[in-house]
């Protein structure tokens, strides 16, 4: 194994898969195009450019290369905004095969590419794995993992198992997740979800429901953009406690979300500029069909009341003053 130092270029790549707001929908469609790109290589070698891309390999450069170099990549999974690389480390362990995955966190503003063998390294490029064929019919490529903002990271970590024995997420059958994951919910797009649990963990809290569908423990992958939209379909104030709500309220909440979210993911995620795009390096078209996020002073599409702001814990709540009134 030999770590390279890789010249850097304003080169641009080939394939990208990226989010820069990374809440389920776009994860998720990162999570696809990468599968579809890397499901039986070979990981060949790894090169870090920044080491705080790394910050959460206790070991080091060194350590993420032994635990990586000369595995295959089996699954590409995720559970929420966590995706992970799952490894066969047979061949690098001469058969002891110990649970392991490359887990990625894309932050702000992560990118995985898809480039070229002999791509150079974007400005921004942090760590690149070198993949061998996975077939006679492909050819070798490189996995960049890049990150202008520097919050996402990189780790080789151990697979635990999961508490409820189901599969640990969305592409992966085997019941072990990160455990650097571990600590989150399942997702509302998780076959496994225990969709009564997460109801009565959410009536339990005396939060508002916009903070508890924002807290990952809670129920994972939901964001900013996805919880005001799942909360105007319900027509819901975010403020509302959540405690207060009936069950069937809260599953039209869920629900609510579940369906905006999948919607999304038709349409690629959610674009408000050239820099999240799928694995085909298109944009995402979800933006034009958003309801209230981001359409502040324009008509509800229900009711033709103008859309408000307001803050909401460092971030803002969008919303329909009419549709979505505080005490009902």
């Amino acid at each position: 194994m030999t770590l390279r130092v890789v010249p850097r270029s304003t080169t641009l790549t080939k394939l990208v898969l990226r989010t820069d707001v990374p809440e389920l929908p776009e994860v998720e469609t990162v999570r696809a195009g990468l599968a579809a790109h890397v499901l039986g290589r070979r990981i060949a070698d790894v090169a870090v450019l920044r080491d705080y891309s790394i910050r959460h390999q206790r070991g080091g450069v060194s350590e993420l290369a032994d635990f990586v170099t000369n595995t295959t990549i089996t699954e590409v999974a995720r559970r929420g905004k966590f995706m992970w690389l799952v490894l066969d480390r047979g061949v690098a362990t001469g058969g002891q095969d110990p649970a392991f995955a490359v887990l990625v966190h894309l932050g702000m503003s992560g990118q995985l590419r898809i480039n070229d063998i002999d791509t150079s390294a974007s400005a921004h490029t942090r760590v690149r794995l070198a993949l061998t064929t996975g077939s006679q019919r492909d050819e070798p490529v490189l996995l960049d993992f890049v990150d202008q903002r520097t919050f996402g990271y990189i780790a080789a970590v151990p697979l635990v198992p999961t508490e409820d024995g189901r599969a640990g997420g969305v592409g992966t059958a085997a019941a072990l997740v990160p455990d650097r994951a571990a600590h989150i919910a399942r997702d509302l797009l998780d076959p496994a979800l225990d969709l009564d649990q997460t109801v009565q963990n959410i009536r339990a809290k005396r939060s508002a429901i916009k903070r508890v569908l924002l807290d990952q423990r809670v129920v994972a992958g939901v964001g900013n953009i996805y919880a005001d939209e799942a909360l105007w379909r319900a027509r819901l104030h975010g403020e509302r406690s959540a405690n207060t709500l009936s069950r069937a309220k809260v599953l039209e909440v869920l629900q609510s979300a579940q369906d905006v979210m999948a919607d999304a993911l038709e349409q690629g995620g959610t674009s408000f500029d050239s820099l999240y795009v799928n694995v085909n390096g298109e944009s995402g078209y979800f933006s034009r069909s958003l309801a209230v996020y981001g359409r502040v002073g324009r008509p509800c599409l229900n009711c033709q009341t103008p859309i408000a702001r307001a803050a909401f814990a460092n971030r803002s709540s969008h919303y329909c003053p009419r549709c979505q009134r505080k005490h009902r």
